[in-house]
């Protein structure tokens, strides 16, 4: 099920704002004051998630979306021992209320961090990308539905929920960052569409976390 993890990585990946440059430092400092809220709607500085380890930060478009919701379905198959041996925390960060974060794990089975940022300013701080990009040869290795199937369930879930709402600016698209102890940034993806994740092992990888083999087949080890 998992590989030996890499070294983890001190410097940041690519040239290119969205693929690992890191924010200004004046951009961090802002958005490392501004609040995030756990799913009980308790609130805490965004810095505070990596303030005494390294954090793998995944910011997701909005909990309807289909794509993130796969995404976060491969998020919930990381195992809690791998983050523990190699001293990180995987954090999960929407744009909703609150109130959409435990219904959100339970459909995902995602056990590991999540918060929101309802008012999308650390998305706003760190540039984070609203609207499609051009580039729409980007497919995510962990979205399985198709867009015309993916959509039709997204409002399904819309229209049969206590609220219909999207449960975020269905334009805002995400990002994924590698970030502390303190204020070290290692890794930087500003999403530019809906299929533009990061591949999970590429971060876990990045951050000197086990992969994990989602492809639910057996490996062959040779010996």
């Amino acid at each position: 099920m998992a590989v030996q993890p890499a070294p983890p990585v001190t410097q940041q990946v690519g040239s290119a704002r969205g693929c690992g440059e890191r924010p200004e430092p004046g951009e961090l400092r802002e958005a490392s004051r501004c609040l995030v809220q756990d799913g009980d709607g308790r609130s805490i500085p965004f810095k505070a998630l990596y303030r005494e380890q390294k954090a793998i930060v995944l910011f997701v478009r909005n909990f309807l979306c289909y794509t993130c919701k796969e995404y976060v379905e491969d998020l919930a198959k990381v195992p809690q021992s791998f983050l523990q041996e190699a001293n990180a925390r995987l954090i999960v960060i929407g744009q909703s209320s609150y109130h959409h974060i435990k219904p959100f794990c339970n459909l995902t089975g995602y056990t590991h961090e999540m918060y929101v940022d309802p008012q999308r300013e650390i998305y706003k701080t760190l540039g984070m990308k609203r609207g499609e990009g051009n580039n729409v040869s980007v497919r995510s290795p962990h979205v399985k539905s198709n867009a015309l199937l993916g959509s039709i369930r997204s409002m399904w879930r819309a229209m049969t929920g206590p609220a219909f709402d999207f449960q975020g600016d269905p334009a805002q698209q995400g990002g994924a960052l590698i970030l502390g102890p303190g204020n070290e940034v290692h890794f930087v993806h500003l999403d530019k569409n809906r299929l533009d994740h990061v591949p999970i092992n590429t971060v876990l990888q990045l951050a000197g976390v086990k992969t994990v083999n989602f492809t639910n087949q057996p490996q062959i080890i040779d010996i």
